[in-house]
């Protein structure tokens, strides 16, 4: 990607070959300048060093790098966080799963997060209830990190703990609440290999069998860790709702639902421990 130095601010977010909306992000990114900026500084001409830093960020994103990862950040549930190739980029579909979990939470509940990533669901949960109690979980060492890092920006209280699903929490760890937005394409589907997916962590998107394998581990091994009452709720495929409730079901919870994200596809399904 050529980009000449030059070349004025407002001239480049016509011409640069990415949707308005990339153009900004990257044009803000590259020049360390607000959306603001973009409109007052309009006319401004960029450096040598400018133009060659933008080049190079507007030809990862033509290479199909995910945005997020380019510039580090990506904004869930009203807060910034910090991304990178380690965990999943949050998606505005998991919202669904904060605002449900946000309903069951009673004063100072307790809020387990199984497979944190990024942090998103737990930092967003404890951001929004600093009563509540949030634990979260994650078997990535480098998850983790960036997690911490994103609960210390955003002022949440959180407490992580490095696990394989439930192997770090004792027989005391029982929770009002356990939330879960595990790996769930199946092994093979061809959406791995299209789009962003093809640069997020592998291990976080795939079980590598059919898709509801971690599904069942968590649905099998979560009342242990839940008060009676308590909710399990889980995020997972456009199409496998009616599986998922199934086996909650199977399990023995109660009133085993799915719920709709904005786009009307059933996103989160959930049961209720008696």
């Amino acid at each position: 990607m050529n980009i000449s130095a030059g070349a004025s601010i407002g001239s480049l977010q016509a011409s640069l070959p990415l949707d308005p909306l990339e153009n900004r992000i990257l044009l803000c990114h590259a020049l360390g300048i607000s959306r603001v900026g973009l409109i007052t500084q309009s006319d401004r001409e960029l450096s040598a060093d400018e133009a060659e830093r933008l080049a190079a960020l507007v030809q990862r994103r033509l290479d199909g790098e995910p945005i997020a990862y380019i510039v580090g950040q990506r904004e869930f549930f009203g807060l910034p966080f910090q991304v990178g190739p380690a965990v999943l980029i949050p998606r505005p579909d998991t919202e669904l799963i904060v605002e449900l979990a946000l309903e069951r939470l009673a004063p100072r509940a307790r809020l387990l997060d199984m497979g944190t990533g990024s942090g998103a669901i737990a930092v967003a949960v404890a951001h929004t209830r600093p009563d509540a109690q949030v634990t979260a979980l994650d078997v990535s060492e480098d998850a983790l990190a960036l997690a911490r890092t994103n609960a210390d920006t955003n002022g949440a209280r959180v407490r992580f703990l490095r696990s394989d699903w439930f192997a770090a929490l004792g027989e005391e760890d029982v929770f009002d609440v356990v939330a879960s937005n595990p790996p769930y394409i199946a092994s093979g589907d061809e959406h791995l290999a299209q789009g962003d997916l093809r640069f997020e962590p592998v291990d976080a998107l795939t079980d590598h069998a059919d898709g509801l394998s971690d599904l069942r581990t968590i649905i099998a091994g979560a009342a242990r860790h839940l008060v009676a009452g308590g909710w399990l709720l889980l995020e997972h495929g456009y199409d496998q709702a009616a599986a998922v409730r199934t086996l909650l079901a199977e399990a023995g919870y109660l009133e085993a639902q799915s719920w709709r994200d904005l786009a009307g596809i059933e996103r989160v399904s959930g049961g209720r421990r008696g």
